[in-house]
């Protein structure tokens, strides 16, 4: 029934201007801004809505995932951008913040709403 559809997927944020400054200067997305919502341009053009909540709470699961080369280069260059990576007691990381050896090495972030974000490696 959905196979040929054009699905996105969406996420909410308390501020619409800061997560478009967020994606677009600090991890280098392709942003646009319309009716005071958020497109990022991602996936071989399968957008991802982003959209304003007043009694925004925060995702707590990752809501948005992205595949790297090398994840080590990835965390030190948002590490350089500002960003801080979460630490899981249940998940044990390096001192880059780095989760290996189980599945994907992976390193999760937030976004300025508190929504949870990841880099993994992709071979």
């Amino acid at each position: 029934m959905f196979g040929n559809t054009k699905a996105f997927s969406s996420f909410s944020v308390d501020d619409v201007p800061r997560a478009a400054q967020f994606y677009r200067d600090t991890l280098g997305l392709r942003v646009s801004e319309e009716n005071d919502m958020l497109l990022l341009h991602i996936a071989d053009e399968r957008n991802i809505f982003v959209y304003p909540k007043d009694n925004h709470t925060p995702a707590t699961f990752t809501v948005l995932n992205f595949p790297v080369s090398d994840i080590d280069a990835a965390v030190d260059q948002l590490a350089a951008r500002g960003i801080t990576f979460e630490r899981y007691p249940q998940m044990e990381a390096d001192e880059k913040g780095i989760h290996r050896g189980e599945g994907p090495d992976i390193a999760w972030f937030k976004d300025p709403a508190g929504n949870v974000l990841s880099v993994l490696q992709q071979d």
